[in-house]
């Protein structure tokens, strides 16, 4: 229906609320999809399970998002340049009319669950919708009093700008998640630090942090005990730090007592290297933590 008013009207901004709406659409029942599909149990060769299908979905939503944007950048700056007639009571009648249907929208979405990205996409649609119809009332408003039939492109433009607001947001934090980045908040190294700095621990490495999927943030790390310390009681308190300093309770740490002995390559590639800290894993991927030697 607004589809046809848009070109009855000949209003581009009514387009774009359309085009809007029906991105909205989209993400909504992805949305419902990809929440089903998390939610199967882990099994097989997908030991997570499903979860990052909510990533997904945060990412298609951006995506339709930002082409949408393109197309209607691009008929906006045509349209500046050879401005149609447009019928202004026409477009508030329905730009008031969107408001009104994307205030109880934006109404219920806003009592969801948002810190999943994938609610949050289909909030971030609703949401920019309504502010698009809003700049629509506007434009019928000033297209009636004044004539001035570029008011409709201004708005058009306004939408575009809502939108890739919106597209590069939900990309941007999406492929955070996808390429394994550590959650925002969270600084790796301060935590190797404060790892290695407990008791006992001699050295942290291969420390990894990451989100499953929305609100599910994991670490891994290696840990090396000093010699005769009490491993269990080490990742116990390690453990307790990591879930009550930094709400990381998703956690596996490998524990095992440092090797006193230098390590043959480090032995024989350099006399400096004899007593150097032993390597423990031949092909070790991120930064080293030690305690200082003045800690011990």
């Amino acid at each position: 229906m607004e589809t046809a008013i848009a070109f009855i009207s000949g209003s581009l901004a009514l387009l774009s609320d359309a085009v809007h709406m029906l991105t909205d659409a989209f993400s909504i029942i992805l949305a419902l999809v990809a929440m089903r599909l998390a939610a199967r149990p882990a099994k097989g060769t997908y030991t997570f399970g499903l979860k990052r299908v909510e990533i997904l979905s945060a990412q298609a939503n951006g995506l339709t998002l930002l082409l949408a944007a393109v197309w209607l950048a691009y008929e906006a700056v045509v349209r500046l340049l050879h401005p149609p007639e447009v019928t202004g009571w026409m477009v508030l009648a329905t730009a008031l009319t969107g408001v009104a249907v994307n205030l109880a929208a934006t109404w219920c979405l806003s009592k969801a669950n948002r810190s999943s990205l994938n609610v949050e996409g289909a909030y971030q649609h609703i949401l920019n919708d309504l502010f698009a119809f809003i700049g629509t009332a506007i434009a019928g408003v000033v297209v009636m009093t004044t004539g001035f039939a570029r008011a409709d492109t201004i708005a058009t433009l306004f939408v575009v700008v809502l939108m890739v607001k919106a597209g590069c947001g939900l990309l941007r934090d999406s492929g955070r998640i996808l390429l394994e980045a550590a959650p925002a908040g969270l600084d790796p190294d301060a935590i190797g630090d404060r790892l290695a700095a407990a008791p006992a621990v001699a050295e942290v490495h291969d420390l990894h942090i990451w989100t499953i999927t929305s609100g599910e943030p994991a670490l891994s790390a290696h840990v090396l005990v000093h010699p005769g310390g009490d491993c269990h009681a080490v990742r116990r308190d390690l453990d307790q730090v990591l879930a009550e300093s930094y709400g990381l309770t998703h956690t596996t740490l490998q524990i095992d007592h440092e090797d006193d002995a230098p390590h043959p390559a480090a032995a024989s590639a350099s006399p400096a290297a004899v007593g150097a800290p032993t390597p423990h894993c031949a092909n070790g991927h991120g930064p080293t933590h030690r305690r200082e030697p003045h800690a011990h």
